[in-house]
This record gives C-alpha cells, structure tokens and sequence, in this order.
C-alpha cells in the first residue's frame, strides 16, 4: 500500500499529464494547458490574485529554458513555491494560535 507522501507524487504526475496531454506536446503543458490547470487545480490560489495577468507571468517565470512550454521539472518548481508559501502560512497561523 503506498504512502500518503507517494500518492502525493503519483496525483502530482496524474494532474500534469491530465493537463499536457490535451494538445501538442503530451509532456508539456502549453499557455492554455497551464491555464486550465490553474483554473481547475488552483482555483482558490488564482481568486486571491489581483492581476488577470498571473497565469502569464507564472508561465514566463515557469519557462526556464524559453520553449514557451512547461514541461514537468518546471511544472514542479511552481507546486514547490505554492507549497513552500502555504507551509509559512501554516507556520504563521500555528504561532498566532499557541500565542493565545
């Protein structure tokens, strides 16, 4: 039976090709793929950003090597960040909570 931190890797590999494999390029994900991902799979985080312009500057940033696509590794460093922003979140919540 795999653990939670191993479904966790498989539903992150599952999400991505689910995405990538809707047009062109099976492993990568093009503007409109990350778009609908982000739009399905982060819906909360893209309502608490301002700008309209965020799937496109998150793909500009995504974009390491300049192919216009996003293949998996950079896929990856945008669930990291998310991840690594949620974690400081937690950690703020879990000191004001033991401050009381």
């Amino acid at each position: 039976m795999p653990s939670d931190l191993e479904r966790a890797m498989e539903t992150l590999i599952t999400v991505f090709h689910r995405y990538a494999d809707k047009e062109g390029n099976c492993n990568t994900l093009s503007r409109r793929e990350l778009r609908q991902l982000m739009e399905t799979e982060l819906s909360s985080f893209l309502k608490s950003q301002k700008d309209p312009a965020t799937v496109d500057k998150i793909m500009k940033d995504l974009d390491a090597n300049g192919d216009g696509e996003v293949n998996f590794e950079e896929f990856v460093s945008l669930v990291v960040g998310l991840s690594i922003a949620c974690e400081q979140l937690y950690q703020m919540k879990k000191t004001h909570s033991c401050k009381k």
